[in-house]
């Protein structure tokens, strides 16, 4: 479930004073170290407005958040050097403020306004006639704003990438498609295999050249089913996150073959330990300490004992990356239904004290949109507490590029048949249903069940004098 937020960037953009002209440039600021470019979905302020300070200028948005750029300083904005939609390179000068009301825009240097590799100096004009070039309102096919950057700098028409071969949900055409067509688009498409005569249907069962993410190319995707609309049916369109996630959770299915195992747990210790010390221990260190930071704790124990659970399989689909770091995301309820995955880093490192705290830093700082693009990224294992919902256990969906995912279900007491050196007596206990699905390709079932009971042990296990 690779996904997107709010939130606030303080003072990352990089500001050039010009003493003369009193006049700024807003850059595209640095949003993670994996995060290059960000595309402009919309522009809050127009040329001319006044600006306050931390107001918000523009919304941008990457694969992984969206987020709002403030202004650290009162101006007028007096000239956006890009449009919605346009895709942008982090460090790009995107906007010119000024605080001298009569002041006149500058030509901005084409070498400011240029891709973060520097591998092309651009001026801005080049890149607005680059953005007018194609108007893909008149195709019915959807594309990111990612691909829409990549067709427009590489010279496509819009009927020669409505030709390209998509690998995404419903036939759409990613990035890595339109990077795989690039190097053959000028080359004839001649198949090196004999030609038969006969028409060959539409659906075959034939083997399949691979894609980068190990997928057939030629993978004949299933057509949804025409849906009717009724009178008094509402028709909501998705936001853009539930789109990604949508995306990412079709992609996920596609891309690794799901196992799901189950076990049951006795987890009468560790709820009977939290009880006694929850108190004490929020007094101490000022913060609550719910059940997630123990369910991690557990976790990352697991993973040192079972570490090739902590893996990736990469875009070949041939090769294993077995992951140094343990860094577990806990996926996250947001105000709007959607969900997004904080990651606590090295989580193997830190005492429950530490995790404890990253675990509610992250969830407040999720629900009030101001987590960080790193703060969601890196994640080699992820956890979904379905047991908040009051649901008792789960089938989650693998988030890529990882190969498990445990969801805990909720505690509920119930009678069990407890074994005492005086003979079997029937007491009051507290259970929980703990289900981890994996990816086939690489977790067997009996790597994917042990682990799964081993999480369950510490668990089961909890020391009931343990000093928080």
């Amino acid at each position: 479930m690779f996904i997107c937020l709010l939130y606030i960037i303080p003072y990352f953009c990089v500001l050039y004073y010009n003493t003369t002209m009193a006049q700024f440039e807003l850059t595209m600021p640095k949003m993670g170290e994996s995060v290059a470019e960000a595309t402009i979905i919309k522009w809050t302020k127009n040329e001319g407005d006044s600006i306050k300070i931390d107001e918000t200028v523009l919304e941008i948005a990457t694969d992984k958040v969206d987020s709002e750029i403030p202004s650290p300083f009162e101006g007028k904005l007096i000239k956006k050097l890009f449009n919605e939609n346009d895709v942008v390179q982090v460090g790009a000068v995107i906007a010119i403020i000024s605080n001298d009301a009569g002041a006149a825009v500058t030509e901005t240097p084409a070498a400011v306004v240029t891709s973060a590799s520097a591998q092309t100096v651009a001026p801005v004009a080049e890149a607005v006639k680059t953005t007018e070039a194609v108007n893909f309102s008149d195709s019915d096919k959807f594309y990111s704003p990612l691909v829409k950057s990549i067709a427009k700098e590489e010279g496509i028409s819009l009927a020669e990438l409505d030709s390209i071969k998509g690998t995404g949900q419903d036939g759409r055409v990613t990035k890595s498609d339109i990077l795989a067509y690039l190097p053959n688009r000028n080359k004839a498409a001649v198949s090196t295999a004999p030609v038969k005569e006969d028409v060959k249907p539409a659906v075959q069962n034939t083997p399949a050249a691979k894609s980068s993410m190990g997928v057939p190319d030629n993978t004949v995707l299933v057509q949804r089913p025409a849906v009717s609309v009724g009178a008094g049916d509402e028709i909501i369109e998705m936001d853009r996150m539930r789109k990604i996630i949508a995306d990412n959770m079709v992609m996920s299915k596609h891309v690794s073959p799901h196992v799901t195992s189950f076990v049951e747990a006795d987890v009468t210790n560790l709820v009977q330990w939290r009880e006694k010390i929850k108190k004490d221990f929020e007094k101490r260190e000022g913060e609550k300490i719910t059940f997630t930071p123990l369910f991690i704790e557990a976790v990352a124990k697991a993973i040192k004992d079972y570490p090739m659970i902590n893996v990736s399989v990469d875009q070949t689909g041939s090769k294993i990356i077995k992951r140094k770091n343990i860094n577990i995301g806990m996926a996250a309820a947001l105000p709007t239904g959607n969900l997004i995955v904080p990651v606590i880093k090295n989580a193997d490192t830190k005492n429950l004290v530490g995790i404890t705290k990253d675990v509610n830093d992250l969830a407040n700082r999720a629900r009030t949109n101001k987590l960080s693009p790193d703060e969601i990224q890196g994640g080699t294992f992820t956890i979904s507490n379905v047991g908040s919902f009051g649901n008792v256990m789960g089938t989650p969906i693998i988030l890529q590029p990882q190969v498990a995912i445990l969801a805990v279900g909720t505690i509920k007491k119930k009678p069990a048949v407890i074994e005492t050196p005086q003979g079997d007596v029937i007491a009051i206990r507290h259970f929980m249903f703990l289900s981890l699905s994996y990816d086939h390709r690489v977790v067997d079932g009996s790597l994917g069940g042990s682990f799964l009971r081993k999480v369950a042990d510490y668990l089961e296990n909890w020391d009931i004098n343990r000093v928080s």
